[in-house]
């Protein structure tokens, strides 16, 4: 049975690295984020994390919108669209939050420049 690189990071893996969201969880994320062979793992854990946090009995709305706008700020030109998706994907709070961080840190219009 051969797994291959893409089976690592699972996606709870990557939701805890959101959640704990330390430095060196940056620079993981960060790696995770120059490989596009890793955007499905990227992706499947910041839904985890998001779905986590809305079922949360508290809401650190702050820091989800901190995340958001981390995440807009580093993200790759690729990325962009489908994390806009996935703070759009729901009406709770939660991604809510990380929606609004996303939007400060205009990663999409970086992205993707209006002529």
């Amino acid at each position: 049975m051969n797994a291959g690189p893409a089976s690592f990071p699972d996606r709870d893996t990557v939701a805890e690295k959101f959640g704990t969201f330390s430095e060196s969880d940056q620079s993981f994320l960060r790696l995770l984020m120059e490989n596009p062979e890793q955007d499905e793992r990227l992706m499947d854990g910041l839904y985890r994390h998001l779905d986590l946090a809305s079922e949360a009995k508290f809401l650190n709305s702050l820091k989800l919108e901190k995340l958001g706008e981390w995440l807009g700020a580093h993200a790759p030109a690729r990325l962009q669209m489908r994390l806009m998706e996935a703070g759009r994907s729901s009406q709770h709070a939660a991604y809510q939050a990380f929606k609004a961080g996303l939007s400060k840190s205009d990663g999409l219009g970086r992205a993707f420049p209006k002529a």
